[in-house]
Parts: C-alpha cells; structure tokens; sequence
C-alpha cells in the first residue's frame, strides 16, 4: 500500500476495530521491505496520526547495553535509557508491556516531555530477545488500558513480522 493511501481510523469507533483498521493498514505498508528502521519510522507515524490523544509515539531500540532513540513522531526525546529506568527501561528490564495511568506515580518515572501524563511501552520481541519497545505517551491521565495494550501488542507483532 503507498503511503499516501493512509487513512486514520475514524476515532468513533470501538478501540478493538481501530486496532484491526492500524493493524490492517500496517501490514499493506510494511509489505515486501524489512528494514527495521523504514517500518519503525512508518508504524510511529501510522500510531501518532491513528491514535487520540497521543502527544508522542515512537521507538527505542537496544544498543550497547541501553535503549537509543529511533523513529518516531512529537517532540524531541530522550536520546539515552538505561535497562531498568523508566518505564521504558522497566519494560526491557521485566519483559512484559506496561500501561501506566499516572506517570508522576510512578518510581522514577524519566520526564521526556513534561505535558505528558500517561504512557504505554510495549517491548519488541525477536528470537526471545527484546530488541527494543514501543513507547506511547499521553497528556491525558488514564489514557491507556488493556485494550491499548493488546491492541499495541497485536502492532509490534505486524512490525516483528515484516523485519529481516
């Protein structure tokens, strides 16, 4: 699918069928390239314009030994996150998503942008290894629940799916 034939989901619909929509969409724009980066950076766009209420979408990927900025769409970002910081560094660290309703809850909690207020991190699994996460942020608290989760989780596998 080219890129320009992208069309948001309409945000009345029930979360599930946006999910599918993403998933869909993502999927035709990923076919026949594996290049991990050309697909990271199409998914942060797909997920930013996609999603309501998002004011950062994006990756951080694994390298010498840390999380490092990849694509992705909002403001400028941290560049750096060690394993184990963070809600990102968390969601490398324990191997699983994490949907946080308040950041400011949350032990030590790595301030990027400061209107943001939620977050979701899904990590990005190859060959049992976490490679990287996606990270979402929101400037709206509670913004993100178990539907986000699957439905983010169901993402990361089309992007699993189509890197070499």
């Amino acid at each position: 699918m080219p890129a320009e034939t992208f069309l948001p989901p309409a945000a009345d619909l029930p979360k599930a069928d946006i999910y599918d929509d993403l998933k869909s969409q993502l999927d035709g724009l990923m076919a026949g390239e594996t290049d991990l980066v050309a697909n990271a950076a199409n998914m942060a766009a797909v997920i930013y314009h996609g999603l309501s209420e998002l004011n950062w979408a994006g990756f951080y990927f694994m390298k010498d030994g840390g999380l490092v900025l990849g694509p992705f769409q909002g403001k400028p970002a941290c560049i750096r996150i060690p394993v184990g910081k963070g809600v990102c560094g968390t969601a490398v660290e324990q191997g699983v998503s994490q949907v946080v309703p308040d950041v400011h809850a949350f032990p030590g909690h790595i301030a990027c942008d400061a209107a943001s207020r939620s977050e979701l991190v899904v990590p990005i699994r190859v060959g049992g290894r976490v490679i990287g996460v996606l990270d979402l942020d929101s400037p709206v608290p509670g913004r993100f629940d178990e539907q986000d989760r699957a439905g983010c989780e169901a993402l990361v596998a089309v992007l699993v799916d189509h890197i070499g």
